[in-house]
């Protein structure tokens, strides 16, 4: 009779410790999958914002490229006048030569459109009125304008 007991405790005992296994290979299972599945998530919206960031960038910069050219202004570097033209072609060669620097368009319009690298005399636009003001400060104006008709927040900056 304890035979009979000691071998049906066994039996359970055995049938409790293999679904105890089992059930913890089937957790183990199921949280590689859904790792897996998390880790493929955060890829997939990581590169997606990475994108639209990317995109966002070049939306904005090309509307303050325009934002100049369509300018009945007048611009002046270094004491010289120049049609909006001119300056756009000035700007985009400084954009080039700043592109991997450039991550917001606060950063094009610091490196791209402040002020002269060979005299570090600041940018200067003259608007048809007659008002002169320094050419960041009203490209900034711009971009602030922009913005709000768009709904985009300045990209925040984690260094």
């Amino acid at each position: 009779m304890l035979s009979t007991r000691l071998y049906v405790f066994t039996s359970v005992a055995s049938a409790i410790y293999n679904k105890i296994v089992k059930t913890k290979f089937l957790l183990l299972a199921l949280s590689r999958i859904a790792y897996r599945q998390l880790a493929s998530a955060i890829l997939i919206v990581t590169f997606a914002g990475q994108t639209f960031a990317t995109e966002s960038l070049e939306q904005t910069v090309n509307y303050l490229i325009d934002h100049v050219a369509k300018s009945n202004a007048t611009f002046i570097r270094n004491g010289a006048s120049h049609t909006p033209a001119e300056a756009v072609a000035h700007i985009k060669a400084k954009y080039e030569h700043f592109k991997s620097e450039i991550k917001t368009p606060e950063d094009f319009i610091r490196l791209s459109a402040s002020k002269s690298l060979l005299t570090g005399k600041p940018y200067l636009v003259r608007t048809p009125d007659g008002k002169e003001m320094r050419l960041d400060a009203w490209l900034s104006e711009a971009l602030k304008q922009y913005r709000t008709e768009n709904h985009h927040s300045a990209p925040s900056r984690a260094h």
